[in-house]
């Protein structure tokens, strides 16, 4: 297919605020399929790479999508493309099987806003909501919110920035928004 074989190009997002921890939003379900277990709703901000447009600024332009956040600024880069593989029911009603799964480059940010910049009911651009609630988590508890098929990719995601974010011991705990 591309440089990316039978993957689709995309990126996500750490968006980190100023005590270190993790924006998550819980899934909005679109259909019965995509129903995943419950706790295990729950992602950082992700999306495709549009044909021509750079990993950061796929990025920052998915935040604003998501999140409605504009008040952010580039910490890290993941060293590597990190891939995982849709389980078959899901790709085949996805993607119409084009794609097996998804190649990911993950950026972290610096949340620099207040959490009232926060909007997953009108993001930027007119998108539908991908999210119908959000929380900062510790990023130590980041892989277990995570539907099952993403944890290998999430765990690499921890070990690459979690020298950015604080561990649960060390905030105040889960804050739900």
């Amino acid at each position: 297919m591309t440089q990316f074989g039978n993957y689709r190009p995309c990126v996500g997002i750490m968006l980190l605020n100023r005590d270190g921890l993790v924006f998550v939003g819980r899934r909005r379900s679109k259909r019965p399929l995509e129903q995943p277990r419950v706790g295990h709703e729950w992602q950082m901000p992700q999306g495709g790479i549009d044909p021509g447009e750079n990993p950061f600024d796929a990025a920052m332009r998915e935040l604003r999508e998501e999140t409605n956040v504009y008040s952010a600024s580039l910490l890290a880069e993941s060293p590597d493309w990190y891939t995982y593989d849709l389980p078959e029911e899901y790709s085949r009603k996805s993607w119409k099987g084009r794609f097996q799964g998804q190649r990911q480059k993950w950026f972290a940010l610096r949340f620099e806003g207040d959490d009232g910049e926060i909007d997953i009911d009108n993001p930027a651009g007119g998108q539908k909501p991908e999210f119908d609630a959000w929380r900062w988590a510790p990023i130590d508890h980041l892989v277990d919110l995570i539907i099952p098929f993403k944890r290998p990719v999430y765990e690499r995601v921890v070990e690459s920035f979690v020298h950015l974010a604080a561990p649960a011991s060390a905030s105040a705990g889960e804050r739900d928004s």
